[in-house]
């Protein structure tokens, strides 16, 4: 059975429907840790994004490394990658990196195998579940930081 391809939809200047995940990599600004945990615990983090309560899942999925680094993985919408997460995620860190979560050719919406396949994909799911075998939980570790503030 083919599935029908719904239409492009310009969601803001630079943001398409459709997706891929991005695997990102953060330093947390100096000074800024507690008001990130305090925006997270308080679910104001994003506020004002079309993209909702994305930001709060992703700090409850991040891991943090032994040099501070922070790593999520952010499903994207926007062309270029966090083009509406950008200054919501600069307001606390610093991005070091964003890049494909996977390989692009190994995507079935990519290769062209099957249109739209990212809307049923659980490719991010297991990402994040990779992602939660490295490292420490961020935000635990930004909580227990908390008294060196």
């Amino acid at each position: 059975m083919e599935r029908a391809i719904p239409p492009m939809r310009r969601l803001r200047s630079s943001c398409y429907i459709a997706f891929m995940p991005y695997l990102v990599k953060a330093r947390v600004k100096s000074g800024k840790d507690r008001t990130l945990v305090r925006a997270v615990d308080q679910g104001t983090l994003g506020r004002g994004s079309i993209a909702g309560d994305e930001y709060l899942h992703n700090m409850r999925e991040a891991r943090m490394n032994n040099s501070g680094i922070a790593s999520w993985v952010e499903t994207c919408f926007c062309d270029p990658p966090l083009a509406e997460e950008r200054p919501y995620w600069e307001e606390y860190f610093e991005l070091l990196s964003v890049k494909d979560a996977h390989s692009r050719r190994n995507c079935r919406h990519e290769n062209g195998t099957e249109p739209w396949a990212c809307c049923d994909c659980d490719c991010t799911k297991k990402l994040e579940e990779k992602l939660q075998t490295q490292g420490t939980s961020f935000l635990n570790t930004l909580r227990s930081a908390k008294s060196h503030f």
